[in-house]
């Protein structure tokens, strides 16, 4: 149990910035554009959902950042939030980022990684007879099952390699994030300076006015642009393991998300300025295409499709990386206190959770199955947004239960910042309801089943006390 308490803290803020834009920047960066094309049909709508999109993370990520500085610590929100609330609300959200948040974006990762790598190598067709084999006419598990086995196989590999012991380390991360920045400022200047003609209504101002777009949409296609800034909150994760952290943790959030912001809006401008809205719906409806791979191939070629893939490739491997390895570590702190399985604080020889990173690895191979890209990431941001809303309103509550603590950041704008992004948080939760039922439902479900293994856990530990850290 002391080798959690000895983590050593080795990162500065340089790696806290890097890390932060490294777990954002997956695959919405590539793909998101699509299916916002079908919802709102404009391309300067589109624009707008990023920017909007961005603003509104950037309030999560300023609020985030006060508590952050106040309770940093190894385990991120699931430590803010047992200080905040209870030890039951902070084993809620652990089980949701185990059942839902977490494990979904591994699959949504892989599954992209897999969809890249059949656009370069084909993939086999895998078991075509079963294709059309539904689970209540909502899950079609074996549909496009090629590209499923491969996202399977690449959790699987990548899960053993981490029990093994082998990390990617924070210089693998600075690697691979550079190539990628590289790689999207060749997309962007490349596919800028190779424009011929602008598609029909590009950047239409008369189109906000138009009325087509309904404040439901809006934020309905916007939950496209949240999954594509998703992940900056992951950086707690590993808050035992940054120096200073109270103060760098806080400035590193707003500075990657501010870096991320810019570099989604140069990249989405140069999608909507290479191909037209209804080339965009067609995309996002054949299931199986990225909007990236189409942009660059409509000044590239059949070169360039490989270039962009290859940097999809790149992107998506890396952060399946990341999402696997962090998100192991809250679930073995759990463990530790008794809010999770005991078998999953154990460490192996190698000193890594093994039981925590297996566990995580077959449920999200399962969530690989159970639905398409579009829905495992609208299950992630209907459910991470509730746990979003009750950080925010940690800042509140706080203020109120340790006035006198020292706070290396205060939220700018308190407090309409944090109550404004609170409000935001409701309507999104309610609106997904509605635009969105079937995945909100299954993220529900999967959340409230935690109720009852919290229940088990309290009563099979009732015995023994403990000790809080």
């Amino acid at each position: 149990m002391g080798n959690q308490r000895n983590l050593i803290r080795t990162l500065g803020l340089g790696y806290v910035v890097i890390f932060v834009v490294a777990n954002i920047i997956g695959s919405g960066v590539y793909k998101k554009v699509a299916p916002m094309a079908a919802e709102l049909h404009s391309s300067v709508w589109i624009l707008l959902a990023w920017i909007v999109g961005g603003i509104i993370t950037l309030f999560g990520a300023l609020s985030n950042a006060e508590v952050a500085g106040l309770l940093a610590d190894t385990g991120g929100e699931f430590v803010y939030l047992k200080k905040i609330y209870n030890r039951f609300f902070a084993f809620m959200y652990g089980w949701s980022l185990f059942t839902i948040i977490q494990t979904a974006t591994i699959s949504s990762l892989a599954y992209v990684f897999a969809q890249s790598l059949n656009s370069i190598i084909p993939l086999p067709e895998i078991l075509t007879s079963l294709k059309d084999f539904t689970i209540g006419g909502i899950f079609f598990p074996f549909q496009d099952f090629n590209v499923k086995f491969t996202a399977i196989l690449l959790i699987l590999l990548l899960t053993f390699l981490n029990i093994s012991g082998l990390k990617s380390g924070a210089w693998v991360s600075k690697a691979i994030l550079w190539l990628v920045v590289i790689g999207l400022s060749v997309i962007v200047i490349f596919g800028l300076t190779n424009i011929s003609t602008l598609p029909p209504n590009y950047l239409n101002l008369a189109d906000l006015s138009a009325g087509t777009v309904t404040i439901s949409s809006f934020f309905t296609a916007m939950l496209a642009a949240f999954w594509a800034y998703q992940g900056w909150v992951s950086v707690g994760f590993i808050g035992g393991e940054i120096k200073d952290a109270t103060r760098n943790i806080p400035k590193g959030i707003v500075m990657g998300v501010f870096v991320v912001i810019l570099i989604y809006l140069l990249v989405n401008l140069t999608y909507i300025s290479l191909l037209s809205i209804p080339q965009l719906t067609e995309i996002h409806n054949s299931g199986n295409q990225i909007a990236a791979v189409e942009a660059v191939r409509s000044f590239w070629g059949t070169s360039g499709v490989l270039f962009i893939s290859l940097l999809i490739l790149i992107t998506t491997l890396g952060c399946t990386n990341a999402s696997i390895l962090t998100g192991s570590r809250p679930y073995y702190a759990m463990a530790r206190e008794r809010l999770f399985f005991s078998g999953i604080s154990k460490i192996n020889k190698a000193n890594v959770p093994s039981n925590s990173l297996l566990s995580q690895g077959i449920w999200a191979s399962i969530l690989v199955l159970s639905g398409t890209f579009d829905q495992l990431t609208d299950m992630v941001i209907f459910a991470v947004f509730i746990f979003y809303g009750a950080t925010t309103l940690g800042v509140f509550i706080l203020r109120r239960k340790m006035p006198d603590a020292h706070r290396p950041y205060k939220v700018w704008g308190y407090p309409y910042v944090p109550a404004f992004y609170i409000i935001f948080c409701i309507f999104l939760f309610f609106n997904t309801i509605i635009a969105r039922p079937r995945e909100a439902a299954i993220g529900m479900t999967l959340i409230l089943s935690g109720i009852p293994v919290y229940l088990f856990l309290k009563k099979r530990y009732s015995e023994k006390p403990v000790k809080n850290s």
